[in-house]
C-alpha cells in the first residue's frame, strides 16, 4: 500500500494583484493559466478573435506584466465572457472569473494590475 504524501511540491505559478486573499494577491498555477488561452479564443465569436487575441498571446508567454487600469478593465470584460460562456468547464470558469474580478478591482482603483511569475 502506498501513501501519498499531504506535502506537495511546489508549482511555479501566477501572483496576481488586486486579489482575493489577505494580502490582496491571488496565486494560479501557470500550467492552468496556460490553458486558459484557447478557451479564451474559442468563447468569441470567429468575427471577434482579433479583439482577444492580445489576451490570448499574454496568456500564452507569460512573464511579469504590468497592465494600466483601462486595459486592465477591458481584460476583465473578457474574461467574464469567458466565465460566463455555459460550455466552459467549471475549474476554467472558475480561473477565468477569479482573474477577471482581480483586474476589476484593480480598474475600480484606478491602478495598475501586475502580473509575477513565482518559480515556486
Amino acid at each position: 500500500m502506498t501513501r501519498q504524501h499531504a506535502i506537495a511540491e511546489p508549482v511555479p505559478s501566477l501572483v496576481v494583484s488586486h486579489g482575493a486573499d489577505f494580502f490582496g494577491e491571488d496565486r494560479h498555477p501557470l500550467s492552468a493559466v496556460r490553458a486558459l488561452g484557447p478557451y479564451v479564443e474559442n468563447a468569441v465569436s470567429y468575427v471577434d478573435r482579433p479583439t482577444v487575441a492580445p489576451l490570448v498571446k499574454t496568456l500564452e508567454d507569460l512573464s511579469d506584466r504590468t497592465f494600466p487600469a483601462a486595459d486592465a478593465a477591458q481584460l476583465s470584460e473578457q474574461l467574464l465572457k469567458v466565465a460566463r460562456n455555459r460550455r466552459i468547464k467549471p475549474a476554467v470558469a472558475g480561473l477565468a472569473r477569479a482573474l477577471a474580478d482581480a483586474a476589476a478591482r484593480a480598474a475600480a482603483d484606478d491602478e495598475p494590475w501586475t502580473w509575477t511569475v513565482a518559480a515556486a
